[in-house]
């Protein structure tokens, strides 16, 4: 990459447009934003409460699910108040260390639920494929030792993105055109070259997101492997169903994110305000929907939720 002459002096503040090219729309579009977020918000909150409060509910896949729904905030939050902020109030100045604590929290979640999700599919394949040995083989100790593993993964393969961008002087214009902060998208303002930044944000999903995708899908062809070989069809279809909600959102989180690639590679024609829209929809799509899906498609927790509210209005 050609280096560009700069004066040494670096922007220090920052400016998100929102979506552009739909300014005249920015009312309107904060309205499935906000949905979105107070949904997310009370959704896992919700589950959260019930799974630590409700002692049956205190096995491993319960408790991933607890990781799962307490990342899904997380990564809510970091992004859908500040596209809210811009919709509402046009506050889109953000300072540059700002930028990159945002993108730092957005970016490591996201890597933190790749990796809940690679677990959750272990946890299938254990109980599936081991379920005389599940309890042992996944023993609280060893899930505190993997949720550990998970959030250390995340942040220190994000961390050194904090440098990476701190070493650029940023004298090209300071408008983003965006509702949130991330890591090549500011790179990309720097008159420095980015090729460390590039390189490194590839490597770090390849080795991370890409290696997780890899092997749920191995974990769940030794699933299927198992799960055909049993004599009884209704065994088969309980196995099977155990599997639902988790693959469900295994497509919700991943989908999005597939397309948005595809369409950022090949399609170039398209309007810039759709890829700004894509991306969006895999940050605030599954906090959303995660909780709903295991609301409806896993009995223990349809139950406890429906004695929940229903306890509370009596």
């Amino acid at each position: 990459m050609k280096i560009l002459n700069f004066t040494g002096v670096s922007h220090t503040v920052f400016r998100l447009l929102g979506i552009p090219g739909l300014e005249d729309q920015h009312m309107w579009i904060s309205i499935p934003f906000f949905i979105s977020y107070v949904t997310a918000l009370l959704g896992n909150s919700l589950l959260i409460f019930i799974i630590l409060t409700k002692r049956s509910l205190h096995e491993p896949m319960y408790l991933f699910l607890c990781m799962l729904a307490g990342a899904d905030m997380v990564l809510s939050t970091t992004t859908v108040p500040q596209a809210l902020a811009i919709f509402w109030f046009q506050a889109g100045e953000i300072s540059l260390d700002c930028c990159i604590a945002q993108l730092f929290c957005t970016h490591s979640t996201f890597i933190s639920e790749s990796g809940i999700l690679l677990v959750m599919a272990f946890d299938r394949y254990i109980a599936i494929c081991y379920p005389l040995r599940y309890m042992t083989i996944l023993t609280r100790t060893l899930i505190g030792k993997i949720g550990v593993s998970i959030f250390l993964r995340s942040y220190g393969s994000i961390f050194p993105i904090i440098f990476l961008l701190k070493r650029l002087t940023f004298c090209q214009n300071n408008v983003l055109p965006h509702t949130f902060c991330e890591h090549i998208g500011l790179a990309r303002y720097a008159c420095n070259d980015i090729q460390v930044n590039i390189w490194y944000g590839l490597s770090v999903l390849i080795f991370t997101v890409l290696l997780d995708v890899v092997l749920i899908f191995v974990s769940y062809i030794l699933i299927l492997r198992t799960v055909f070989q049993m004599p009884s069809q209704d065994a088969r279809h309980k196995a099977l169903n155990t599997c639902g909600s988790h693959v469900c959102v295994i497509i919700l989180f991943y989908g999005p994110g597939i397309f948005t690639t595809l369409t950022h590679r090949f399609g170039r024609h398209i309007p810039p305000y759709i890829h700004i829209l894509l991306t969006n929809v895999c940050i605030i799509a599954p906090p959303m929907l995660n909780p709903i899906i295991y609301g409806i498609k896993t009995k223990q927790i349809r139950e406890e939720v429906l004695h929940v509210l229903f306890a509370r209005q009596k």
